[in-house]
């Protein structure tokens, strides 16, 4: 397992240990993982683009412990953009410190990060302009996390509710698998009138208020409670991750679970077949997601 010094987008590192089996079960190689990352940069950099990015790793595979990394570590090369954050989760800059977060804006940072086994990106859902001041939260975000025995049918039925929810609120979504067990939904909070885009604390409480008001009507499938043992068989709609100091994994992100499953935006056909029938709805591998993609481009963009 050699060293290679690459040049990306004029940017020189080292790569290493190209070799070596970050997936077990698959055999999928952090070769594989840098050219999955290479290859999906020009849909996933959108969706990073001035977003402090919280990492979780495995240096040593999926199959061994994970560290979640929000400072950029020791040795981040001069030429990562960076932004201070204070721990507090207003954000005010009342806390004891801060949080030197890297931004990941072009590929020579995404491949940095790949290539220490940064499998997971995770994000908020605000930005931060040139200056490094912190903007409101650009999007809404509803995590649909299922307990067993429920999955992503129940998921895309409670989707569908979601949907229909935030449509009444002026708000149009998209869904995408969490790569894990569950559904992400995203609106985008632009499109509101200048003036009406609101601070984390007043999207985390429209997400809150949508969770409930299903959890009403349907409480036999939802639930807005975070309690776990509330949890079984039910569909839990996560509204916390709004919050300022919450993330949520990126769009088009693996994931360090068994098999290299990725956070997958889908075509709301899609989700209402998965409504219907059990099995139409699976989470997605790199491979496949790379092929939609090349057939289908960014549904996130387009949808």
């Amino acid at each position: 397992m050699t060293d290679v010094p690459v040049e990306v987008d004029g940017r020189r590192m080292t790569i290493s240990n190209l070799d070596k089996v970050l997936y077990p079960r698959t055999g999928t190689t952090k070769g594989e993982v840098l050219h999955y990352y290479a290859t999906i940069a020009p849909v996933l950099l959108p969706h990073l683009a001035d977003r402090c990015v919280t990492r979780i790793r495995w240096p040593h595979g999926v199959g061994d412990s994970s560290f979640f990394e929000k400072n950029a570590p020791s040795g981040t090369p001069s030429w990562v953009r960076t932004v201070e954050v204070p721990t507090t989760g207003s954000r005010s800059g009342n806390g004891a410190g801060v949080i030197r977060f890297p931004v990941v804006d072009d590929l020579a940072t995404l491949t940095w990060l790949a290539n220490l086994a940064a499998l997971e990106l995770h994000v908020h859902q605000w930005r931060a302009d040139a200056d490094g001041t912190l903007l409101p939260p650009d999007r809404l975000v509803i995590d649909l996390d299922p307990g067993e025995p429920a999955g992503l049918h129940e998921c895309a039925q409670v989707a569908l509710l979601v949907r229909d929810a935030l449509a009444e609120r002026g708000l149009a979504c998209c869904p995408v698998t969490s790569g894990s067990k569950g559904l992400h939904l995203y609106a985008d909070l632009t499109v509101l009138d200048e003036g009406e885009v609101p601070d984390s604390d007043a999207s985390t409480a429209l997400a809150k208020e949508v969770a409930e008001e299903l959890q009403k009507a349907h409480g036999r499938l939802v639930t807005a409670t975070m309690t776990k043992s509330r949890r079984g068989g039910k569909v839990f709609l996560d509204w916390s991750q709004n919050a300022g100091s919450k993330t949520t994994v990126s769009p088009y992100s693996l994931r360090g679970r068994e098999r290299p499953t990725v956070a997958t935006p889908l075509t709301w056909a899609e989700v209402e077949a998965g409504a219907e029938d059990p099995l139409a709805l699976e989470q997605l591998e790199f491979t496949d997601v790379l092929a939609r993609v090349e057939e289908l481009g960014d549904l996130l963009e387009t949808g």
